[in-house]
């Protein structure tokens, strides 16, 4: 065996050329054996209070339950974790310090295998995965918008995913006219043949009679799904969403923290297609988890990769090697931590991603990046 020996947290902020350079947050852990193996993973933490609360619980909390340990147990290391934190309350910041952990765990153990992850998990389904345009567009500036879906289109996209604002008062969802107007306009651009998908700003607060009207106003268009139209709590009333409109299929739970959630929201009997990362649903470990009830419900699952190249490759190995992968989600430009973090980016060509073969996730980080990005 080659025990673990550290286990640290490297808090990250990163300018976001896809959302105007604006100020971006991950936590990623690093995880390294006595014999010098060393894992990457990444937590999707969002700001610098949750940046600094993440760092602690793993550098105080969870790194001393660890270091000793077999890194080729994952799901048992993943049990020490979640057992040290139950006080916590399963979610938020104990669930995201289990993320960037269980990740670089498992990046270790497929290096230790001399294979890549998807090997671990049964093997690899699929060569590669069809790749999906996640955009910000801007519902009150319809040439704008018409511009940025040309650019996914150009550059080989045959999916697309167009979602809340470039400001808080474009958000989508804020003005029904205007909701219809900017995903009229779109399919117009796109055509038959690209699946386009709307996703809703969260502080539109639609109500259920209101989602099941714009979900109405929509069906013409053909949408690939309608995202988070709802909290994803509200179960009941995705229910009467789906009742109303079922031509219109519906997603979320990108904001699901637990694999208990997951399931929870899957037995509703009112989800299309589940939202996850592997940087927020307690690692690769809890996306399995949860990806695998998400198939026994008949329910597509997309990767929704908004954040660093550790989280691209780990939701990667779990869409190759299950049967449900709808879509797998990138941003259209280049990315401070996608594109310098790690010697090889994953890029899309010709709307496909390549499934990465490399041991481990496949990837190695360049620690002066992580350096550089280097938050508190």
């Amino acid at each position: 065996m080659d025990p673990i020996a550290t286990v640290t947290a490297h808090p990250l902020a990163y300018p976001e050329p896809n959302d105007r350079d604006r100020v971006r947050r991950v936590v990623l852990a690093r995880v390294e054996t006595e014999a010098g193996v060393v894992g990457w993973g990444e937590c999707i933490s969002g700001s610098v209070e949750t940046n600094a609360a993440v760092r602690a619980v793993i550098d105080l909390g969870l790194a001393p339950v660890l270091c000793g340990g077999d890194p080729r147990d994952v799901r048992a290391r993943w049990q020490d974790m979640r057992a040290h934190t139950w006080w916590n309350g399963h979610g938020g910041i104990a669930s995201s310090a289990i993320s960037a952990i269980d990740t670089a765990l498992w990046d270790v153990a497929g290096k230790l295998a001399g294979l890549p992850v998807h090997r671990l998990l049964g093997g690899k389904l699929i060569e590669r995965a069809p790749a999906c345009a996640s955009m910000i567009w801007d519902p009150a500036d319809l040439d704008w918008t018409r511009t940025e879906v040309q650019a996914a289109l150009d550059a080989g996209f045959r999916a697309i995913k167009c979602g809340w604002g470039r400001t808080h008062e474009a958000s989508f969802g804020l003005d029904a006219r205007r909701d219809l107007a900017v995903v009229a306009a779109v399919r117009d651009l796109v055509g038959d043949e690209v699946a386009f998908s709307a996703d809703v700003a969260a502080i539109a607060n639609w109500t259920p009679a209101h989602a099941a009207r714009m979900a109405q106003a929509f069906e013409p268009f053909r949408l690939a799904w309608l995202e988070d139209p709802l909290d994803h709590h509200d179960h009941s009333g995705y229910r009467r969403v789906r009742a109303a409109c079922p031509g219109v299929p519906l997603a979320t739970g990108e904001r699901v923290w637990t694999h208990e959630g997951y399931r929870s929201l899957l037995d509703s009997g009112a989800i299309d297609i589940v939202l996850i990362d592997p940087g927020r649903v307690e690692g690769l470990t809890g996306m399995l988890i949860a990806t695998e009830h998400a198939a026994a419900c008949g329910v597509r699952f997309a990767p929704h990769s908004w954040s660093s190249a550790l989280n691209t490759a780990a939701a990667l190995h779990v869409f190759a090697s299950r049967p449900n992968g709808a879509v797998f989600e990138l941003k259209l430009r280049p990315s401070p931590l996608q594109h310098e973090l790690v010697d090889k980016p994953f890029e899309q060509r010709d709307g496909w991603v390549d499934i990465p073969d490399r041991p481990g996730l496949g990837c190695e980080v360049d620690e002066e990046v992580v350096r550089r990005y280097a938050d508190i």
